[in-house]
């Protein structure tokens, strides 16, 4: 019987400067506390990693969101309820989401969007679609009117994200976070004017497609996140992902491209900059 291969130790890919992450999970990859998410930081900092994006799915994980983007000049913040966990929003965590929104560290309206995946894994747990659909069209109101960027998460809700989209109030930026979705779904948000967001999951071997959006996309409607903990690219898979990895998701990105990492680099960080308004 052959021994099970173990897992590499995960490394950043060396110091790639200008480097940010546009959505990763700080509390969630273990930076719970301020001197973690120092840590933690300085460790991206090391790869080449400026700015960082930290996002809550839920109000606890968006209150240390924003108290880390408050703790560290580096970091900003998302704020949201998952689609998965839709039915906490009730009239206070309306309330709350509203007064993190227009704090200043809050960047984002996020991650919000459809989860008909887990729906069909996990119905007992996770929000029926009409509770999505509600959430997710009160979050895109809210961005709408806050003036901040729609961060979405989508898993196998394509149909359903697109329809409404259509028809709801237009935010600054949408942004499609973790894109895993068909290279057609691809094409019709970036008509649209979508920003996608690819994480370590366009490494994957049999993720060709992805990197073939990752190709289509021009200047300015993309973005590379680590969505740690998860998502660790090539070679890592399996191991705790954080911000300071992220260099292997931009070297393959560059290669789809057709270009050297630090153009990607360059790209990423004004996208950054303009949808986050940082």
């Amino acid at each position: 019987m052959s021994k099970k291969k173990p897992r590499p130790t995960p490394v950043p890919a060396g110091s790639i400067p200008g480097l940010v992450d546009a959505h990763t999970h700080l509390a969630s990859a273990g930076a719970k506390t301020k001197p973690d998410v120092d840590a933690m930081v300085d460790r991206a900092l090391a790869a080449g990693v400026e700015r960082i994006c930290t996002v809550g799915d839920g109000l606890e994980e968006a209150e240390s969101a924003l108290k880390a983007a408050h703790d560290n000049d580096r970091v900003v913040a998302a704020c949201a309820i998952h689609p998965t966990r839709a039915a906490e929003l009730d009239q206070a965590a309306r309330t709350r989401l509203t007064e993190m929104v227009a704090d200043p560290r809050c960047v984002a309206v996020g991650e919000t969007g459809i989860d008909t995946y887990w729906l069909a894994h996990d119905a007992d747990g996770t929000a029926s679609l009409q509770v999505q659909e509600e959430a997710f069209r009160w979050h895109i109101e809210l961005a709408a009117a806050s003036g901040k960027a729609l961060m979405i998460h989508n898993r196998e809700g394509d149909a359903e994200v697109l329809r409404i989209l259509a028809d709801s109030p237009r935010p600054p930026h949408v942004i499609l976070h973790c894109f895993s979705s068909p290279l057609e779904v691809a094409r019709e948000a970036l008509e649209r004017g979508y920003v996608l967001s690819f994480a370590g999951n366009v490494t994957f071997k049999r993720n060709e497609y992805l990197r073939e959006a990752a190709a289509l996309a021009p200047a300015g409607q993309y973005l590379i996140e680590t969505d740690a903990p998860y998502m660790t690219p090539e070679p890592f898979r399996g191991a705790r992902n954080e911000p300071a990895l992220i260099g292997h998701t931009a070297k393959v990105v560059a290669d789809a491209r057709g270009v050297d990492v630090t153009v990607v680099a360059s790209e990423v960080r004004e996208t950054f900059s303009q949808v986050y308004g940082v």
